[in-house]
């Protein structure tokens, strides 16, 4: 199948909608009978199970899907706006999965055999062939429904647990669709209004679609489909081969958005953030490419962490709200989520599934998307901790997976930010993961203290300013210069005493191993240096060669950047880029370097509190004791 776009048109879709009327209304479906009740056994949950065998019985069960929508509101002969636009997208899906099915047998000999068969039957390997690439075409089409049901039907209820997979059939499209209309008719039964219609549809698609995925394997022709790149603009439904892409949001954002004005300190913070939302919108949706991915520099997860107070939560509604704007200018859609600790859930394995959704949702290729995770340090746990519950460790395994597994696939559309008062209480393999560091400190200088009482006071009073530049200090370009020269030497005790003996010894660095020999310094200090964290230093590094500043007119109108292709859009950013210095390597090794010391620092300094803690109840025990024992009231 051609790996471009693929354009089916309405009239073969439209070829496809008498048979797709007639399954919504009425069909007949072979079921295995398999000696299961379907009255649940009171108080248990389960069903009576024959001990007779039937395994070999088959039979007939009549599905009226628009019967089953309509039941839900049995007083009202007349459809409901929920009812009619469920039956509409299961008739819509239908009649598109055909129609990609048949695109499919185009890119395959199934067209040709399909022809040859009906002038003569099929003789010898032709027989078995064919009967390989109908069941391939019937699965096509059974994955292509079930994804357009869940890319298209919106719903922001709870899915509901009850939900069964279908009982599939390969042997020809129509009985692949007649399997999963079947199955979509159980999971309506169960609805209680309209409102549970769309809930239980969405459920219902995510557990067809995972089961189709885990029989994948059954089926050695669905090579042609892979690579498909299938666009049904009517309907904004995209297929990328059997890439599963997360339904549209329904809920628009919601947010307090803060401008770059309102953040005082945090200046490479601040700094890197504006640069982070034009990033993400370099990003070509048809392309799905973006040119910092390629060109190197860009922020594909970051770590912010700080004390309490010192502005985690305004970055991110600065970093929010200025993606937001640019895409709203660019007319392009924008997802933000943000995964917390009201996620963590008591069954097992649902944490996971749930930090699952979170990621996909995110990695959406078709949005622009800022994802973050909140107190991170809550969320996700050390996979040593044994105190953590099995939800805290299941999301630290996703994460990993998904920031950098071997699955991954950074297109530039989104970004992960992690955010913490504790980071050292995040999992190291986590954190290391996090290709950028950012020091959320705060206001620092006297300045800064200045500015932020100002903007924080408003403007009800008469009081004068008095000697003092207003937001001078907050000046982005000045003061990340500040930051970024106050890194030439190390900020933290025990890298100083790397970096100290490493210039005693070798001095300057000018070349290549200088850097190398400084780097396996680190290393013997921190173990925890590993060859991720070179790699999250070059990255850094890559982005300081990238530390271009994209023009603000760039972004005030969608062609003068945003709306050009992708080539365009490269080149653009190509001609601002520049090469890298030394001055660079070296900040960049220490900032990063710096916060690994930082983290192991507090890690030691909060185990010694412990101790200590734990050693002055010991003494205020025996204390305490003795007292008793003296008083006679000791009896152990």
């Amino acid at each position: 199948m051609d790996t471009g776009l693929t354009a089916i048109s309405e009239a073969d879709i439209e070829n496809h909608r008498a048979l797709a009327q007639s399954f919504i209304t009425r069909i007949v479906v072979l079921e295995d009978s398999s000696g299961r009740s379907q009255t649940e056994l009171a108080g248990t949950g389960r069903r009576f199970v024959s001990t007779v065998s039937t395994g070999s019985v088959r039979r007939t069960r009549e599905v009226e899907l628009a019967k089953t929508v309509q039941a839900v509101r049995p007083d009202d002969q007349l459809m409901s706006i929920p009812q009619h636009t469920l039956l509409y997208r299961a008739r819509r899906g239908l009649a598109i999965a055909m129609a990609v099915a048949d695109v499919f047998a185009k890119s395959t000999a199934l067209e040709d055999l399909q022809a040859k068969n009906a002038r003569s039957p099929l003789e010898g390997e032709d027989v078995s062939h064919y009967k390989r690439l109908l069941s391939a075409a019937a699965y096509v089409a059974a994955f292509t429904f079930a994804s357009y049901l869940l890319q298209t039907v919106e719903s922001d209820a709870e899915a509901p647990s009850d939900v069964a997979e279908p009982d599939y059939a390969f042997d020809t499209q129509q009985d692949a669709m007649k399997a999963l209309i079947a199955g979509l008719d159980g999971a309506l039964a169960g609805a209680k209004d309209d409102h549970d219609l769309p809930a239980r549809t969405r459920a219902y698609a995510t557990v067809a679609i995972e089961g189709l995925l885990s029989r994948r394997s059954r089926f050695d022709a669905l090579g042609a489909f892979d690579d498909a790149h299938i666009r049904i603009e009517k309907d904004d439904f995209t297929i990328d081969g059997f890439d599963v892409a997360p339904g549209r949001t329904a809920k628009a954002l919601v947010m307090t958005f803060k401008k770059p004005d309102e953040v005082v300190g945090n200046h490479v913070a601040k700094y890197q953030s504006v640069k982070l939302a034009k990033m993400l919108m370099a990003y070509d949706l048809d392309r799905q490419l973006n040119p910092f991915v390629e060109l190197g520099g860009f922020i594909f997860t970051f770590i912010g962490d700080g004390a309490p107070g010192t502005g985690k939560t305004t970055l991110i509604q600065m970093i929010a709200g200025l993606v937001n704007d640019y895409a709203q200018v660019a007319g392009v859609p924008f997802h933000y989520e943000n995964f917390g600790v009201d996620q963590i859930s008591s069954y097992q394995g649902k944490s996971g599934q749930n930090c699952r959704q979170f990621v996909n949702n995110v990695l959406n290729p078709r949005a622009i998307a800022f994802g973050t995770i909140d107190d991170i340090d809550q969320v996700a746990a050390k996979r040593s901790d044994d105190r953590a519950s099995a939800g805290q460790h299941e999301i630290t395994g996703v994460l990993m997976d998904a920031f950098a597994g071997a699955g991954t696939v950074v297109r530039g559309n989104c970004s992960f930010g992690m955010f913490s008062n504790y980071p050292e209480n995040v999992d190291d393999a986590l954190r290391q993961r996090a290709g950028a560091r950012w020091l959320v400190d705060g206001p620092q200088t006297r300045d800064d203290y200045i500015d932020i009482f100002a903007l924080l006071a408003g403007k009800n009073h008469k009081i004068p300013l008095g000697d003092h530049t207003l937001y001078a200090a907050q000046e982005i370009k000045r003061a990340v210069q500040t930051a970024y020269d106050a890194h030439s030497k190390p900020q933290e005790a025990g890298l100083q005493k790397v970096y100290d003996r490493f210039m005693d010894e070798r001095g300057e660095p000018t070349t290549l191993a200088d850097v190398g020999d400084y780097l396996h310094r680190i290393k013997e200090a921190e173990p925890r240096f590993t060859g991720r964290a070179i790699k999250n230093v070059t990255d850094a590094i890559k982005m300081r060669a990238m530390d271009i500043e994209l023009p603000d007119e760039w972004f005030e109108k969608p062609e003068t950047f945003m709306g050009k292709g992708y080539d365009e859009k490269k080149a653009m950013v190509e001609d601002l880029r520049r090469p890298f210095t030394m001055d660079m390597v070296m900040q960049e090794i220490n900032r990063y370097a710096d916060s690994e010391f930082r983290y192991a620092d507090k890690s030691d300094d909060a185990a010694v509190e412990t101790l200590l803690r734990d050693a002055r109840l010991r003494e205020r025990a025996a204390r305490e004791m003795a007292e008793l024992q003296k008083k006679g009231l000791w009896n152990a």
